[in-house]
């Protein structure tokens, strides 16, 4: 979506009963806002409190850093991001002939595993179905699926041998809501429809986590119209890890899964965390929208999320034919030749305890700390508060030693070249004795109180 009509602004319409004639009900009835001491009921929800083997099964994900989200599904035709069956009110007589006319060309799935890979991406999440309802996978609880409509192959499957192919992890987008089911949206009110609805989505899921091998992500979205007991999360989930049990679930069915998901901006938050982002301003494929995030930008968020300990899923958006638009193409090649150069600073790499700096972001493996330099500052680099002395310092780029000094608090990096030796964003790595930790502005704050200056 546009910023305009971003999901979480559009959810927002929807909770007013806006957007409601899309799918042809009423808008449901408001609940009261909860009161205080209704904390105290909310224990009683269901939760998942402890996901089992959390520590083992995220290892490889917090190794990982860099995925690639794929929105596909028949409003590629459209050409006007995924959400345009709800924002254009379409109905659902007129919007399913698109399933008629969905006919992706054969090997779409195993170019976007190798772009994914030489970009320097360790793992792919594709929707298996999105809002619109439309199955992407082989189902029998629908005939508005791929196998049964004009794909007439399992478009699941093959991106799932693609993904394994280039030596990547397999990721399952999925969508509780659906705007094309008859109770997606009465099932709020409706008992009875409650009931048919939650056995199609825990059916759909089921057939996800046994028709493919081993999953590794299952990534839920728009868990609107229920709550987490509404659409029986809980055991919901149970089910998911008897049947995969190295995978790892996010947080949007309404309960805590293995990671949070802040959406269009990167926010840290305790324990595991991913942000999504698009590479123009839309999920699905919109071709007027020509507002693409330059190398730099993509490459400098990656640094942001992977210094405050999160990863970056950062999604593109085919076309119908399963085609990936230039410009994304060209973006993220661009990506994995700095990846190529710079990876050991991104994989694996921890929370890091500097990140105030003018123009540099940071990354850190163990002793190990690499300034991410994307404003280049000439000759010399001061960063403040650094309460250990370096054992020595290289251009990442090329190995060159660099000369510094530790000077009281400060980390002086000096005789560095006129020019940046790398491009978009030049890595200097210097090695502690152990990891340093930063307190400049603390610092900064006693000098201010008790008179005086920093040692010079």
């Amino acid at each position: 979506m546009s910023e305009g009509t971003s999901r979480r602004k559009y959810l927002q319409l929807l909770a007013t009963g806006a957007g409601w004639a899309a799918a042809g009900a009423a808008a449901p009835r408001q609940e009261p806002k909860e009161r205080k001491g209704d904390e105290k009921r909310g224990a009683n929800k269901p939760q998942l409190e402890s996901p089992p083997d959390h520590e083992h099964r995220m290892r490889w994900w917090r190794e990982a850093k860099f995925g690639m989200f794929i929105h596909w599904g028949l409003y590629s035709i459209l050409g006007r991001g995924e959400w345009v069956m709800a924002v254009e009110d379409i109905p659902v007589r007129e919007y399913e002939p698109l399933a008629k006319q969905f006919k992706p060309r054969p090997g779409a799935a195993r170019e976007w595993a190798r772009l994914a890979r030489d970009a320097g991406m360790k793992y792919m999440v594709m929707t298996t179905k999105h809002h619109e309802g439309f199955c992407l996978f082989d189902t029998k609880t629908t005939d508005y699926c791929a196998t049964k409509q004009a794909p007439g192959r399992d478009l699941v499957g093959e991106y799932v041998n693609a993904v394994r192919a280039e030596g990547l992890r397999v990721g399952f987008y999925f969508s509780l809501m659906d705007w094309h089911h008859p109770d997606g949206m009465k099932c709020k009110t409706d008992a009875a429809g409650r009931r048919r609805f939650i056995d199609y989505v825990h059916t759909q899921v089921r057939e996800l986590m046994t028709n493919y091998g081993k999953i590794d992500v299952l990534w839920y979205d728009m868990a609107y119209p229920l709550n987490a007991e509404g659409w029986q999360s809980k055991e919901l989930n149970e089910m998911v890890f008897r049947l995969q049990p190295d995978i790892i679930i996010n947080n949007r069915s309404g309960i805590p899964g293995d990671f949070t998901t802040p959406e269009q901006h990167i926010q840290a938050s305790k324990g595991d965390w991913e942000s999504c982002m698009t590479l123009n301003d839309n999920w699905g494929y919109a071709p007027a929208d020509e507002n693409w995030k330059p190398p730099k930008t993509v490459i400098t968020n990656l640094i942001r999320c992977t210094q405050d300990g999160g990863n970056y899923l950062l999604n593109i958006g085919p076309m119908a034919d399963g085609s990936v638009p230039d410009p994304g193409i060209r973006i993220l090649k661009s990506v994995g030749q700095w990846m190529q150069r710079n990876g050991s600073a991104i994989y694996g790499a921890q929370k890091s305890w500097v990140n105030i700096a003018e123009g540099a972001l940071f990354t850190r493996r163990d002793g190990m700390i690499y300034t991410h330099i994307h404003s280049w500052p000439g000759t010399t680099l001061t960063i403040g508060g650094i309460d250990k002395k370096p054992k020595g310092a290289k251009l990442m780029v090329s190995g060159q030693e660099v000369a510094v000094e530790h000077k009281g608090t400060q980390l002086i990096f000096s005789s560095l070249p006129n020019k940046p030796p790398d491009d978009p964003v030049t890595v200097i790595a210097a090695e502690f004795e152990s990891a340093p930790v930063q307190n400049s502005l603390a610092t900064r704050i006693i000098y201010a109180v008790l008179g005086g200056g920093p040692e010079s």
